[in-house]
């Protein structure tokens, strides 16, 4: 067992321990984040239902044709921004934020804020 796969293993303990806690509702969704190392990826999901009802990620069109980031912090915040306009449209205010058992730092909380700029509330 090499030193990635004890990591995945680590990182999927954590993220069921956090899974386990959060309650969606179909008046508050669950707000999903991944994040790689190139690229972040959010979606909101109705567990109800079982179905994706808005999702976000940075290497999709609408990203591209921004001007170039000067990291991929800004970018982060601005794909949150972009996750909460679509909620917003489909008429999502509010939310349960789920990390995905990643830490609530860099990437992770730049998209939170981005989004909660954008006007979603969690």
């Amino acid at each position: 067992m090499g030193s990635t796969n004890a990591k995945k293993v680590i990182w999927l303990k954590r993220k069921r321990r956090i899974r386990k806690k959060i309650i969606s509702t179909a008046e508050r969704p669950r707000l999903t984040v991944f994040r790689s190392a190139k690229h972040i990826y959010g979606q909101i999901v109705d567990d109800i239902t079982g179905s994706t009802i808005v999702a976000a990620c940075s290497n999709e069109k609408a990203v591209k044709e921004q001007p170039s980031f000067e990291s991929k912090v800004a970018k982060a915040v601005f794909t949150g921004k972009l996750l909460a306009q679509r909620a917003m449209d489909k008429g999502v205010k509010k939310v349960v934020f789920d990390r995905n058992g990643f830490l609530y730092h860099g990437r992770i909380k730049a998209f939170s804020d981005g989004a909660r700029e954008a006007g979603l509330d969690f």
